[in-house]
């Protein structure tokens, strides 16, 4: 018997098993079955869990890796990558214990170091991580994320001797790298010395005109020096770019709140707010701005925001009762106010405010108290300096008498990031320039709030009709995430279809099929792609077979593309592979849209834009309104040096409700106007 044979057999033993112990539950059932197959092969087993940890299902890589550890528990590798997965979770407590069970079992591997320095830093534990970080550049001494991770704990410690020792150390590794430049000036600033970080920074910018820190840092240099038009100028460079960092709007508002630019501040406030809901500078000086402009019920909700954040917050409740008092809700206004006074009981101005809230609701014995405590404090005040409001004032000061100051932060440092190796390598795709995934064959799918576009095709309709599809499918590139209890329902699936596929008497290539799917959601890629290959064999007429084998190998060389020791040219190979599979099934179903668009989604993979917007457009003339082709296409213009025929199928994306688009609009439209 092959082995493929013995493993569908030990299945099988296993199921019947179970069906004559009915006393056990179903997850009983599970664990034993997954127990057993790890025990078979738990080489498998990882690479199932990495595949689950690439897509981001970080729920099924904990289980497989769980398996791995009960059936090899002196193996370093399954506590890291479970540890990896709690760390995605926010488990940094779960996550750390992981990695230090993985260097008691092999204290010579440098990433798990470098994850625990991670979970350190996330927890405040700065010195643990210094000690993870110095581990790992003992091992590695020209790991880079580790040099930056080490900085900048020895910034949150304030050590910024250590801090500017390590950075001349990288400085000599990487000589042209523009950030080591700029957290040099950091540096200079943090110790007071602003000449000497302006001109790291302009060395900085002499090694990469483009470096967005660079220009956030100069812009925070001249922010301080009053220089209000530079600085918004150094900011307007930064913003191009990294578009997407709230604070950079906030200092622009505050430049061109200083050159009494009222309505560009207010539009970057809600920009920063759009990107950020939670900023607090945004919010209290947005309240501000529309009280200025009479905006008053909205201006409550922001000071009802900053107030929710800091409820002792006694400038935000003073303002609020100013603006309750002008919208009409005078027992709220007092409400707020009184408690302002129980604060600060020589506040005249809150004193006045009240006795003008107390007139209009009637209580003129009130009133009156509050003005003769007015008038009392000015004929006993002796002459001398009094306090003049200022224009601005730093977010720690607290005084009353500032209420209505814009507020900058305390400090002019600017936002910084450690540096994660893994995310680059392991399941971070955020990136800014990345397209829209392919389209699947898939049970779940998570509704996008605004694309309204539903991939549709009369076939799959069809496979949805036979009794081995119970649960339907669909095509969709937003997949679901999966919980336990759908996991669950996965596993049994597969436990039920085997059942069906050894006792029936002639092969079914859809049961084939159907099992290969919940193989797929549970990532289990190599089942999924022999049970396809039998479906392909017993009904090769079928173009969903072919279409549905492009998709898992797709996923596959993705997980592989993210492996540091993957050969470029076997994820070349099997991504034409893939192409392939596609170009069959459309041999089979000419009206197949979505497999021109998958081809092209994998030209864009292998960098070959040119063929790959014309992959687009063919998916594009079967399907004319087809937002995720547009914006693909778009970017596939873009990255071959066409823009404005890009941002005219951008636009078009756009309006079929891929409101991601506009953002790529907007950078790439502000980077053809720098270049003219």
């Amino acid at each position: 018997m092959s082995k493929t044979g013995k493993q569908h057999f030990l299945r099988f033993f296993v199921l019947a098993s179970f069906m004559l112990l009915s006393r056990f539950s179903v997850l009983n059932f599970q664990f034993s079955f997954n127990t057993v197959l790890a025990q078979i092969n738990t080489d498998r087993v990882m690479l199932m869990g990495r595949n689950a940890l690439y897509y981001e299902d970080y729920v099924l890589a904990i289980q497989r890796f769980n398996m791995v550890i009960n059936a090899k528990p002196y193996l370093h590798e399954p506590y890291f990558f479970r540890g990896l997965a709690k760390f995605y979770l926010e488990d940094f407590t779960g996550a750390s214990q992981d990695c230090s069970e993985s260097i008691d079992r092999n204290p010579y591997v440098a990433d798990s170091y470098q994850l625990r320095g991670l979970c350190r830093v996330n927890s405040k534990d700065y010195e643990g991580a210094i000690a993870d970080y110095r581990r790992v550049i003992s091992m590695e001494p020209k790991n880079r994320p580790s040099w930056h991770n080490l900085v900048l704990c020895h910034f949150q410690l304030k050590q910024y001797a250590k801090a500017d020792s390590a950075l001349d150390q990288m400085i000599r590794y990487w000589p042209n790298d523009a950030e080591n430049l700029t957290m040099k000036a950091q540096v200079a600033i943090e110790q007071g010395d602003t000449v000497r970080g302006l001109a790291f920074v302009d060395s900085a910018l002499v090694v990469d005109a483009f470096d967005a820190q660079a220009w956030t840092m100069r812009s925070m240099i001249s922010l301080n020096r009053g220089q209000y038009a530079q600085a918004e100028a150094e900011i307007d460079k930064a913003i191009i770019q990294r578009p997407r960092v709230a604070g950079n709007f906030i200092n622009r508002a505050l430049a061109r709140y200083h050159q009494n630019n009222l309505r560009g501040a207010m539009a970057d406030y809600d920009q920063a707010l759009e990107i950020d809901p939670r900023n607090y500078l945004g919010h209290f000086n947005r309240g501000l701005m529309r009280a200025q402009v009479g905006d008053d019920n909205r201006a409550i909700e922001d000071f009802d925001f900053v107030l929710s954040v800091e409820p002792d917050n006694m400038i935000a409740l003073f303002n609020r009762a100013i603006l309750l008092d002008q919208t009409g809700d005078y027992r709220a206004a007092l409400r707020d106010i009184s408690r302002v006074l129980d604060e600060y009981p020589d506040f005249l101005v809150g004193y006045q405010q009240r006795a003008a809230i107390r007139r209009k609701i009637g209580d003129t014995y009130g009133a009156e108290r509050d003005e003769f405590r007015v008038l009392k404090s000015r004929l006993n005040s002796r002459a001398g300096i009094k306090h003049k409001p200022t224009k601005t004032r730093k977010k720690s000061t607290r005084n009353i008498e500032d209420y209505a100051s814009i507020v900058e932060d305390d400090t002019s440092e600017p936002e910084r990031e450690y540096d994660s190796a893994y995310r680059g390598r392991v399941q971070d795709r955020k990136v800014e320039e990345q397209p829209q995934p392919i389209i699947v064959l898939a049970r779940h799918s998570l509704p996008s709030p605004t694309n309204r576009y539903v991939p549709f095709h009369t076939l799959v309709d069809l496979l949805n009709v036979q009794p081995e599809f119970k649960r339907p499918l669909m095509l969709t590139n937003t997949e679901q995430q999966l919980d336990e209890r759908d996991l669950q329902l996965h596993f049994e699936a597969i436990a039920q279809t085997t059942q069906t596929i050894e006792l029936a008497q002639e092969p079914n290539a859809l049961l084939f099929m159907s099992r290969a799917i919940d193989y797929y959601h549970v990532r289990d890629f190599e089942a999924a792609l022999a049970d396809l290959d039998r479906a392909a064999l017993l009904e090769p007429q079928n173009a969903l077979i072919p279409f549905c084998t492009a998709q898992v190998r797709c996923r596959m060389m993705q997980v592989q593309q993210s492996a540091s020791d993957a050969s470029i040219a076997t994820v070349r190979l099997g991504f034409q592979r893939a192409a392939d599979e596609l170009r069959q099934a459309l041999s089979l179903a000419p009206d197949l849209a979505y497999a021109w668009y998958n081809i092209g989604c994998i030209q864009m993979e292998l960098h070959d834009y040119s063929e790959a917007r014309k992959s687009f457009s063919k998916a594009l003339n079967i399907e004319p309104r087809f937002p995720d082709a547009y914006y693909n296409r778009g970017l596939a213009c873009i990255l071959d040096g066409q823009v404005q025929l890009g941002l005219s199928d951008l636009s078009q994306a756009g309006e079929y409700g891929l409101y991601g688009a506009y953002n790529l609009i907007k950078r790439y439209s502000k980077r053809t106007a720098a270049a003219d």
